[in-house]
Order: structure tokens, then sequence, then C-alpha cells
């Protein structure tokens, strides 16, 4: 997939995330004000992503709300 994860940012992934799962980004946010029970609003759910303010809690859950995990691997040395 990619190797340099350094280039990732959090929307970067999110966005993936979204892709892999044809869902939107609306749709999240709906799933997500469900979840929490928090109102979450699609704009400044956007601003956090363009804005790289997101946080790690947050993608966290939004990569379990998806069906994922994130890992951390450390490389293997060449």
């Amino acid at each position: 997939m990619y190797n340099d994860c350094m280039k990732f940012t959090a929307r970067g992934l999110i966005k993936l995330m979204l892709t892999n799962e044809c869902m939107t980004q609306k749709a999240l946010v709906e799933i997500l004000t469900q979840k929490t029970g928090k109102k979450q609003y699609p704009d400044s759910f956007s601003r956090k992503l363009i804005n790289d303010t997101i946080s790690y809690r947050e993608v966290a859950q939004i990569a379990e709300i998806l069906g994922y995990e994130i890992q951390v691997v450390k490389k293997s040395e060449s």
C-alpha cells in the first residue's frame, strides 16, 4: 500500500477509509452523531480535517466505526 506513512495526514487517512467503504463524509458525520450522542456538523468536521485539528482519539474512533484498526509497526532493519 503506502510505504511512507509520514505523507499521510489524518484527512488523507480518513478519506482513504471512506473511499474504501464507499461512504461519504456526511454519512460518517451522521454515524458519529449516533455513536457518540454528541451532535456533529458536517461543516465543522470538514474544517477539522482541512485545518488538521482532528485528534488521534477521533481518528481512532472513526477507524473503529469503519472497521479498521490503527497499528504502529516498527520497520524491519535492512
